[in-house]
């Protein structure tokens, strides 16, 4: 077993699962603004550390993704953000990319960046502490999305990022999402997440990337949020193991998947549902942020300075998504 393969294991077993806490500044601003909580630092930094020093991150949470300013950040409780992650027992991550910009050659399209200078940058954050990292490239659906240009450019960029991050001694989370926007069929993103992710693990191979210690953060398979084909979560969950089944390679120890855009209840329902019928050598568990700190965001923003309260919240939703990496969940969990 190598380093990199006892990280993510470490990171995906039992049940555990991560807590996306990257969002960018701009991002985090518009949803403190949702809750009408002024975005600066110091905020944005008591809601992150409200969460990571909860009993929950103990019990549920394997690894946190975070972002350039909170890794450098140190907590009211005089540790630094990934020491106050790794004390909990998960393991330190962190965003890398430099966000998706406009494709040049296809101008609906996006392209990922932040090959520039990564090497440098990776070796910093390994400094501070970081022993995974998160890339995530972005592919529209239309009648003519993805486009080949989209799906080889992104796969590319994926691949020489995951390269410089294993050089590195971190495991890269692989993040091709393939966005929920349209009015497509939950047929029609079966296929073209198919392409997607066989389209990425071909250039991993051309980069021998160490598959053992990477981790795939996908999308699960779903109709688009304007479609009027909409399916049951018994079929979300057949869906998506038979695109993973028929794309993912066996050496990969686990998938993460992201919430995108669903709510709380349905990102750990179908969570649930896809382990029921794992029948795979997959760990198959979540990678979610606001499906895992909506909640908890809510109650917080009445009262920031109720830590309990809002760890509470944030327990419950952790456990949930826990047990629905295990196949555990229930609605009347859910209510308890």
């Amino acid at each position: 077993m190598s380093e990199l393969n006892k990280i993510a294991l470490k990171i995906l077993s039992n049940g555990k699962g991560i807590l996306a806490a990257d969002e960018s500044n701009g991002t985090m601003t518009k949803r403190l603004d949702s809750v009408n909580v002024p975005s600066t630092s110091e905020n944005r930094l008591l809601f992150r550390e409200t969460l990571f020093s909860s009993e929950g991150m103990k019990n549920y949470i394997g690894g946190v993704i975070l972002y350039d300013e909170t890794i450098n950040q140190t907590s009211n409780l005089q540790k630094t953000i990934p020491e106050l992650i790794s004390i909990s027992g998960a393991v330190p991550g962190i965003k890398v990319d430099t966000g998706a910009k406009i494709l040049a050659g296809s101008p609906e399209e996006k392209i990922t960046e932040g090959l520039d200078g990564l090497r440098e940058r990776l070796q910093g954050y390994y400094k501070l502490g970081a022993r995974f990292t998160k890339w995530r490239g972005v592919y529209n659906i239309s009648n003519k999305y993805p486009s080949t240009l989209s799906i080889q450019s992104n796969a590319h960029a994926l691949a020489r990022y995951s390269a410089l991050v294993q050089e590195c001694g971190m495991v890269p989370i692989v993040e091709p999402e393939v966005l929920m926007d349209g009015d497509h069929s939950a047929e029609v993103c079966f296929d073209k997440t198919s392409e997607v992710i066989r389209r990425c693990f071909e250039e991993l191979a051309i980069h021998k990337i160490d598959l053992s210690g990477i981790i795939l953060k996908p999308n699960m398979i779903l109709a688009g949020t304007e479609s009027n084909k909409k399916i049951s979560s018994e079929e979300v969950a057949r869906l998506t193991l038979k695109c993973l089944k028929k794309n993912v390679p066996f050496e990969v120890p686990g998938i993460a998947f992201l919430s995108g855009g669903q709510t709380e209840i349905e990102a750990t329902k179908n969570l649930n549902l896809i382990n029921k019928h794992n029948d795979t050598n997959f760990i198959m568990t979540y990678s979610y942020g606001r499906a895992l700190q909506k909640s908890a965001l809510k109650f917080w923003s009445k009262n920031i300075k109720d830590t309990n309260g809002t760890q509470k919240i944030f327990n419950h939703r952790a456990n949930m998504c826990t047990l629905a990496a295990q196949g555990k969940w229930s609605a009347e969990l859910e209510a308890k």
